[in-house]
């Protein structure tokens, strides 16, 4: 028992660090524009300071939920296109994980970067944001295996946008180096192909899989 306790007490030290290590390593590439650094107290690895994700959760406009965010501060990190990032962990008093949410916030306006893009075209780290075009819609990752139902709440999945029902199953929980990587390689992957020699992190996920037998044989994501 004491060898498995360490073993997940191991896994939240490796998740805390990563996080640390991801908004460090974004801050040097200039692609965070502010940032808080995550805190952890009593099994749970958070935002410093305010940390009340209700918001996220109510039916008001989608504009309205994120300049509350933006307001309070309430983002591990803000993008240089206004994007809001939140990582955060929670443990057991085993030392297992019980519940993340992982969240990517896109700015709903994107007009100061439009109304100026010639300040921006300059460099194409900016290219996956100037265009006109974009549909900005949240993107959450949740671990949340208390609620389980059968093709209706899987313990791991993605929703897109602010869907009630839109819960994508995925074969495993995610480490915060997946979930940034996905945030990058899908939304400034122009910027992750300039600076590929400074975002430098391990994409070995080390949570076994979670997915039942019939959510495995309908459309989902699988990160093993």
């Amino acid at each position: 028992m004491k060898k498995l306790k360490s073993f997940f007490n191991t896994v939240k030290a490796e998740i805390l660090k990563q996080i640390i290590n991801l908004t460090s390593q974004l801050i040097a590439v200039n692609l965070s524009e502010e940032q808080n650094f995550p805190s952890e107290k009593d099994g749970s690895i958070y935002i410093s300071g305010n940390h009340d994700l209700a918001v996220a959760l109510k039916n008001i406009p989608y504009s309205e939920i994120y300049s509350l965010l933006n307001r309070e501060k309430n983002y591990n990190i803000k993008m240089v296109d206004g994007a809001l990032i939140q990582l955060m962990y929670s443990f057991n008093n085993q030392g297992e994980l019980e519940k993340y949410r992982l969240a990517f916030f896109p700015s709903p306006n994107l007009e100061e970067f439009q109304n100026n893009s010639e300040i921006y075209e300059q460099d194409e780290v900016y290219a996956d944001i100037l265009d006109k075009n974009i549909v900005t819609s949240p993107i959450r990752f949740d671990f949340d295996p208390k609620n389980f139902k059968i093709l209706d709440h899987s313990k791991s999945h993605l929703t897109i946008g602010q869907y009630r029902n839109c819960r994508i199953p995925l074969t495993a929980p995610i480490t915060p180096n997946i979930f940034i990587d996905f945030i990058l390689r899908n939304f400034y992957n122009t910027a992750r192909i300039k600076f590929t020699s400074d975002l430098s992190f391990e994409l070995k996920n080390g949570f076994g899989e979670c997915i039942h037998d019939e959510e495995r044989a309908i459309l989902h994501m699988d990160i093993t």
